[in-house]
């Protein structure tokens, strides 16, 4: 049995799984510790990562990190290479919007409705892996990167803290966690609470936003035991619970008369959403010699609620939307690795995903008279709407070593979709890894690729019941959303100079049919998925990595570019002279963003302490008349100071000290304008955060 010997911030792609080899454990160790590093191998061997490229972030580098383990997931994933910041907490990997597939334990979580709060708790996580490139093909649905979460365990990282961090617009975030032993289990679980006056974007560049207060609780708890000496069981359970109130702007202009009001002061508009989710896995794994076996039911259940500020929403725009979106999914997944002989592994598995996707909205409106002005009679549109869509997949790959220094993944998958459309399709993968010197190593993959919409967010309303008011479309044409089928490719060479610097280079290109996308249309803070006819997505990634005893630097640098033409799908969400525009010539889709960079550097300085800095560089998404503009450049930096100290009960206590936005930059993600960008945001302001927390 092989494992991957995974080190901080790997900024390459991983060699052949048989150029590692196990860590043995130390003999000294409790059985339950064994047993539990064992399993961890075993699930890590049937992970194909193969020709991928990976970057993972552990456990101490995300604590050491200005912000700490008190920074959203998002955060962390920002330090990684290609990964673009937007607004509403979302992120975009390598030019593209979404296509993200988050697994946990190696369980691929079914996708959810996702807002602006984070769901994982990144104290919860012992590391963080991003996989991108022309993945194996065990990789399915969502293809354009895969994030890897490992939880903590008893096993691989015992023990526990209790504290709380706080600072600047009233944030204040209690949390505890816990790793041990009990009755042969090996228990980890995990709760934080966070209070902030300012949950999601500003849309003014000032300090604090109006009306911006947010409550965030998330819930983690694993437990595993081992049946017999071959047979494991692990169970995962989890919640996020959120609540926002949406900033505002002063001084916007009231456009109708509704209520028999004609003003409305746009500082007093009170909207909210609401934010729930909850999963669980529970995954078996068997072995049998050379085989190893994982079968693991799954399911996850979200909504996301937009309550609006009727009276003045109606006033203003003309139109006030209260939204309701759910969606229960379940299914299984089941992965086994076969090593046939020292030269091949075969891998195959199948994955079932079922979910029922749930719609209720009352949109007020204004009817229109026959010259095409309000009329003072608000009236409620009401829409229900529920649906059950099915995914299917299968896959069956060889990693076939056909020397010392050359490997080759050869695979096929089939994926099928039931849902709002029916379609499906056969999918090779090709991945070749050589290691052209000890010190040397290159890799090239070629992936097609199949993409569904995601089923809980296709917009089911019936357009035509808005005709003749104030929420008219500005067409009937609305065409099916239809699933991305593209050709990835990916090359990339990693070189380690020394010991402790490594440098990398990866350049990927990908041809769209379908390109999806997604666009926020309307008040209501929910993303609707779209599709340009054809797309071409290309780029290249830097990155370099130095390590040592008390060091740890990084940076990265990508050049990108994401084009799509003409839009087929939800047409009447665009003006008619943009999407005539964008018919007819390739534009940058909204999310594009030529330059972006990260680094960071921790130093463990003295006994116990630990400065730390951060930084972040956008060239600006696209602005204007069908993105054919960009927002101003931007560069933000963090810094941060720990200290590890024996308190006067004898435990370790450390404290910390957190500078976000060091040096008070005032920077815009997005101005309101764009293909399906319907706010403006602008990026945090200077905060300063204070923690303590009591380890045991």
């Amino acid at each position: 049995m092989t494992r991957r010997l995974l080190p901080l911030l790997l900024l390459t792609p991983l060699a052949t799984p048989a150029a590692a080899q196990p860590a043995e454990p130390e003999a000294s160790l409790p059985d339950l510790v064994v047993q539990g590093q064992r399993a961890a191998a075993a699930r890590q061997d049937i992970l194909a990562r193969f020709g991928s490229r990976e970057t993972v972030v552990d456990r101490a580098t995300i604590e050491a990190l200005p912000g700490g383990a008190a920074q959203p997931l998002n955060q962390v994933l920002l330090q990684t290479p290609g990964v673009v910041q937007d607004s509403f907490g979302d992120i975009h990997v390598r030019g593209e919007h979404r296509n993200l597939q988050y697994r946990l334990n190696g369980v691929a979580l079914p996708e959810g409705l996702s807002g602006f709060g984070q769901v994982f708790d990144a104290r919860s996580l012992r590391s963080v892996s991003v996989l991108t490139g022309a993945l194996p093909a065990q990789f399915g649905f969502r293809t354009n990167a895969v994030i890897d979460l490992e939880t903590r365990s008893a096993a691989l990282d015992p023990g526990g803290s209790i504290g709380v961090q706080g600072g600047s617009r009233g944030t204040l975030q209690p949390y505890a966690n816990w790793a041990g032993f009990l009755g042969g289990w090996d228990v980890f679980a995990t709760g934080s609470f966070l209070r902030s006056d300012q949950g999601i974007e500003n849309p003014t560049s000032s300090w604090a936003a109006i009306n911006g207060q947010t409550e965030q609780t998330r819930g983690l708890a694993y437990a595993a035991r081992q049946l017999d000496d071959t047979t494991r069981l692990s169970l995962i359970a989890g919640t996020s619970l959120n609540r926002f109130r949406l900033p505002v702007t002063r001084g916007v202009e009231s456009e109708f008369t509704a209520f028999g009001l004609s003003e409305f002061d746009s500082a007093a508009l009170r909207a909210r959403q609401w934010e729930r989710s909850w999963y669980g896995t529970a995954a078996l794994q068997k072995s049998w010699g050379d085989v190893d076996l994982q079968v693991a039911p799954f399911i996850r259940s979200s909504s996301i609620h937009y309550v609006p500020s009727v009276v003045g929403e109606t006033v203003i725009n003309g139109l006030a939307s209260d939204v309701y979106r759910g969606s229960l999914a379940m299914g299984t997944q089941a992965d086994v690795a076969w090593r046939v002989a020292a030269d091949h592994t075969l891998r195959a598995g199948f994955q079932v995903t079922g979910q029922r996707a749930r719609l209720r909205s009352a949109t007020t409106v204004l009817p229109l008279d026959a010259d095409g002005n309000a009329i003072d009679d608000p009236l409620t549109l009401v829409d229900r709407f529920g649906r059950t869509g099915w995914l299917y997949g299968g896959y069956v790959q060889d990693e076939w070593r056909l020397g010392e220094a050359v490997t080759l993944n050869l695979g096929v998958r089939w994926d099928q979709m039931v849902e709002y459309v029916t379609a499906g399709q056969v999918s090779p993968r090709a991945n070749l890894v050589w290691r052209a010197t000890g010190s040397t190593t290159v890799h090239a993959g070629y992936a097609r690729t199949f993409t569904p919409p995601q089923f809980e967010l296709v917009q089911t309303s019936t357009i035509e019941r808005f005709n003749g008011t104030t929420g008219a479309p500005f067409s009937q044409e609305n065409g099916a959303v239809r699933p991305e089928r593209a050709h990835r490719f990916d090359l990339g060479v990693s070189q380690r100079v020394t010991p402790n610097l490594t440098f990398g280079v990866d350049g990927y290109y990908k041809d769209v049919r379908d390109l999806l996308d997604f666009g926020q249309f309307g008040n209501a803070l929910i993303f609707t998925p779209f599709n340009f006819e054809t797309g071409k997505i290309y780029g290249v990634e830097f990155s370099g990595s130095w390590r040592d005893e008390r060091w740890l630097v990084y940076g990265n640098l990508a050049l990108s570019r994401s084009v799509g033409r003409n839009i087929r799908s939800g047409q009447f969400n665009i003006e008619p002279d943009e999407l005539a525009y964008i018919a007819g010539k390739y534009v940058r889709t909204d999310h594009d963003q030529l330059v972006t960079g990260s680094a960071g550097a921790v130093w463990k300085g003295w006994e116990g302490g630990r400065l730390s800095g951060s930084m972040l560089y956008g060239s600006g998404l696209r602005k204007g008349f069908a993105a054919t503009e960009k927002v101003a450049a931007y560069a933000t930096f963090n810094l941060g100071v720990a200290q590890d100290f024996r308190g006067p009960d004898g435990g370790t206590w450390t404290a910390r000290l957190d500078l976000l936005n060091a040096f008070d930059t005032i920077y815009q993600l997005r101005d309101g304008t764009g293909i399906g960008v319907g706010a403006s945001q602008y990026g945090l302001r200077r905060t300063v955060l204070a923690g303590l927390s009591r380890n045991f």
